[in-house]
């Protein structure tokens, strides 16, 4: 498994009665509108991607009305978590599980949070996060020691920027051009945590062409070894879980689940994904993405 990927996604509603439903802002339609949010969980690798898990996010204005949770049937266990608690909670289970381990990739709304980052390295995953402009770091020298005090990611960013710390690097090719940016990667350790749970980490910095200030920071928990276009080859596997809701929406149809209650939610949610695990495994099996390079392997050569 190359990489887990935490994400959210809405599902726009009209009325104000569908378990979880209230105005909050969704990538989905890029506004605060009304919806319901849902957090997923999903698994990759090099050609395959697959959501395994969803949780409902249940607001507090929902949490903690009892006569809203009666009528929308919510579990008398299921209590009001943040999106990053609910993240964790689907990756513990997945951990129980014994799912293949990936590095888990997430946006600011879950790698800014330093109690995410430390639980998921306290389960034993590696992670390579987005975090917010004004997350403040020290960075390191050659041997691993603090150069100066902490600094926002925001400012060191300017510093390299005037000193020339950033180069362009292409990672894939898109529909009509090359996908690329400036980067600049360094080591840091993350201000404003315990001292015990400091490590080493990589901080990679994508400043977009036109822009006046990096469009992405990613702290990144990976030993050294992997090269600058590895790590931003790796970052950029999150935004293939847009893909997968498109998909899921589209064809399988996620969000027309016109029941109010938590257990039809779920319910629909979980028939949904066992439908897409079946199209990626009848996908995989007509077109095994190893076939070429078996073929490739046991190639003889023109001279032969």
């Amino acid at each position: 498994m190359e990489a887990w990927i935490v994400d959210d996604t809405g599902f726009l509603k009209q009325g104000k009665h569908s378990v979880g439903v209230q105005r909050q802002y969704t990538g989905s339609a890029g506004k605060i509108t009304n919806c319901q949010i849902g957090v997923s969980l999903s698994v990759a690798t090099r050609t395959e991607h697959l959501p395994v898990d969803f949780e409902l996010y249940l607001p507090e204005c929902w949490a903690s009305d009892e006569a809203r949770r009666r009528e929308a049937r919510i579990p008398a266990e299921v209590a009001f978590r943040t999106k990053p608690q609910l993240a964790l909670r689907m990756i513990e289970r997945a951990v129980g599980d014994g799912v293949a381990p990936g590095v888990l990739l997430a946006d600011t709304a879950y790698g800014s949070s330093s109690d995410f980052r430390a639980r998921l390295r306290s389960l034993g995953l590696h992670y390579a996060v987005a975090v917010a402009p004004q997350t403040s770091v020290s960075l390191l020298d050659a041997k691993g020691r603090s150069r100066k005090d902490a600094q926002s990611v925001s400012d060191l960013a300017l510093h390299l920027d005037e000193r020339g710390g950033f180069r362009r690097c292409t990672w894939r090719q898109g529909t009509k051009d090359a996908l690329s940016a400036r980067f600049a990667l360094r080591r840091v350790v993350a201000a404003g945590v315990p001292l015990r749970e400091q490590e080493p980490l990589g901080l990679l910095i994508e400043w977009r062409d036109g822009e006046p200030e990096p469009a992405n920071y990613f702290l990144i928990s990976l030993p050294e070894g992997r090269t600058k276009k590895q790590l931003i080859r790796l970052v950029m596997q999150r935004w293939r879980t847009e893909r997968v809701y498109e998909d899921l929406k589209g064809e399988l149809g996620l969000d027309h689940y016109e029941g109010r209650r938590f257990p039809g939610w779920h319910h629909h949610v979980s028939v949904a994904l066992c439908c897409y695990a079946f199209l990626v495994a009848e996908r995989t099996r007509r077109f095994p993405p190893s076939a070429r390079r078996t073929a490739e392997a046991h190639a003889q050569p023109l001279s032969a």
